[in-house]
């Protein structure tokens, strides 16, 4: 893939706006397993038992930013630098558990993982129930629409102006988050499994775009991309923890920033189609204000 995102001023410019299924792994490859297991406690408890159990990580199934590969192995952007970091603090072992967007917050809290990193953009709402680790994606929103975009969509302002415009969104989703804030009707608003249940819908007419990452759109085929939205806000990713779990975000946060610096980090974001550079000098503080 040759898209990336290349522009920080993309994210600088728009801080206005604002059922689980486990996949279990070591740093090569994951077999299926049952969610949950022993509570993780907090700060050094975690990292010890990381350390002899595994890390459990809670992600989507949506590349770029997080994978799931038909023999069970848990890629993408935002697992490969987990399991990057992870290895750096001794830890060997990485599980992947398949969840709902929606459902991500409430499982890291009830001790069904240790940490969320499936590209779960932060936002100021996020950002009062977990503490995110320091950035490592930062990304734009597009819709996706039918060849030729026989509707004319290309901004938030569009879809409400016209109420008989329905866009799909992924239940609990930043970009639920985006039309809400901004005011779009709940009637537009239609619910969609996945990037590929959007695709679906688009093609069967229930819908007349959907709502996602520049970059998850155009993993898509049959499905034509908006350039990046003007009125809709661009945020950033990165791994997300329980607030009692500081020491080990300390911890974890003082090898990612050495990673970062290192030529792997930036091939892990160049293979998935993100451009390293743009994360760069982004704070988690400018990302958490985002509204929404």
């Amino acid at each position: 893939m040759n898209t990336t995102i290349s522009r920080r001023q993309l994210f600088r410019g728009v801080l206005a706006l604002g059922g689980v299924v486990a996949v279990g792994g070591s740093l090569a490859a994951c077999t299926t397993t049952e969610p949950g297991g022993p509570e993780a406690g907090g700060g050094g408890g975690l990292l010890e038992r990381a350390r002899q159990q595994g890390l459990r990580i809670a992600i989507g199934n949506e590349p770029p930013y997080t994978e799931l590969s038909p023999d069970g192995t848990v890629t993408g952007a935002e697992p490969d630098v987990v399991r990057a970091v992870a290895a750096r603090m001794g830890i060997d072992q990485v599980e992947g558990i398949v969840s709902g967007y929606d459902a991500m917050i409430p499982g890291l809290k009830a001790n069904r993982w240790d940490t969320i990193a499936a590209g779960l953009f932060m936002k100021q709402s996020r950002c009062r129930e977990v503490s995110y680790a320091s950035p490592v994606i930062v990304s734009t929103e597009s819709f996706g629409v039918r060849p030729g975009n026989p509707e004319n969509i290309a901004t938030i302002a569009d879809v409400l102006e016209r109420a008989d415009l329905r866009v799909g969104v992924v239940p609990g989703g930043f970009e639920q988050g985006i039309l809400e804030t901004a005011g779009v009707g709940a009637g537009q608003i239609i619910n969609v499994t996945d990037a590929r249940g959007g695709a679906d819908a688009l093609n069967a007419d229930r819908i007349d775009a959907f709502l996602l990452p520049t970059l998850s759109l155009r993993e898509l085929e049959g499905v034509e991309v908006t350039e990046p939205i003007e009125d809709a806000p661009s945020t950033g990713s990165s791994a997300a923890f329980r607030p009692e779990d500081q020491d080990f975000l300390d911890a974890y946060n003082e090898e990612l920033e050495k990673f970062k610096t290192e030529p792997e980090f930036a091939e892990i974001l160049e293979k998935w189609g993100f451009d390293p550079t743009v994360v760069e000098g982004v704070t988690t503080e400018e990302l958490c204000a985002v509204d929404g």
